[in-house]
């Protein structure tokens, strides 16, 4: 069985860089790449959605060079890889409170977007300047503004980021660390979880045929009984 919804934290880039006596920013590139062998891959194995932790609210607290350096590679990402998403099929999004991002990546992100939005194969997510916490408070807000007396888990439901993408069903972290870091909170209750020690600029698709793997043994239960009882 595979996964309707597949999201990643995509960690490991500083260290991956250290480790070879590179620059961070030289992590982040190498990155890149995987990305465009993950998201092909990710087509190929019949995933519906894939959405990728791209940059956290949280990242903005790095050396500023560093994030300057995140932004001209994300705007560069974006004019170069529209093209072969588009000859795939691939629809963009992205989630997160964009409004904060440079103005470049915010025209070039919207370029892509309109590019791609009439493709009907895998739908790619970006979470960009995105938090799991700050997304529930934006969805309460919605529910409050719309005029909404109490909050039910519909009504936050309705107003998540993702509310039209397919419910998560895997929730992949590389480079061996065993936390959500502010992602999908909401959205990984009943996910799976897949935790790989390969930094994220090593991931390929043998590693994402893993994890697939691994869900596809695991026993959802939704909280309730097992179904092998």
């Amino acid at each position: 069985m595979v996964p309707h919804h597949v999201a990643v934290i995509m960690d490991g880039n500083g260290r991956w860089a250290a480790a070879r006596g590179l620059p961070r920013i030289a992590g982040h590139k190498a990155g890149v790449e995987s990305v465009r062998q993950i998201v092909r891959a990710a087509g190929e194995l019949g995933v519906q959605a894939l959405t990728l932790y791209s940059f956290s609210t949280e990242n903005w607290l790095r050396p500023a060079d560093e994030v300057g350096e995140l932004m001209k590679l994300l705007s560069w990402a974006l004019g170069r890889e529209t093209l072969e998403l588009h000859e795939n099929r691939v629809r963009l999004g992205a989630i997160g409170r964009l409004e904060a991002l440079p103005a470049a990546v915010r025209a070039e992100l919207a370029k892509s977007i309109e590019r791609l939005k009439g493709n009907t194969g895998l739908r790619l997510t970006l979470a960009l300047n995105y938090g799991g916490r700050q997304e529930i408070v934006d969805a309460a807000n919605l529910a409050l503004a719309a005029g909404a007396k109490t909050l039910d888990e519909d009504a936050i439901g309705r107003g998540l980021y993702t509310a039209d993408l397919p419910e998560l069903d895997l929730l992949i972290r590389t480079s061996g660390e065993m936390r959500l870091s502010n992602f999908l909170l909401w959205q990984a209750a009943y996910a799976e979880l897949h935790v790989t020690p390969v930094l994220w600029p090593d991931f390929r698709k043998e590693h994402l045929v893993a994890a697939l793997d691994d869900f596809a043994r695991r026993d959802r239960r939704f909280g309730g009984l097992s179904s092998k009882a």
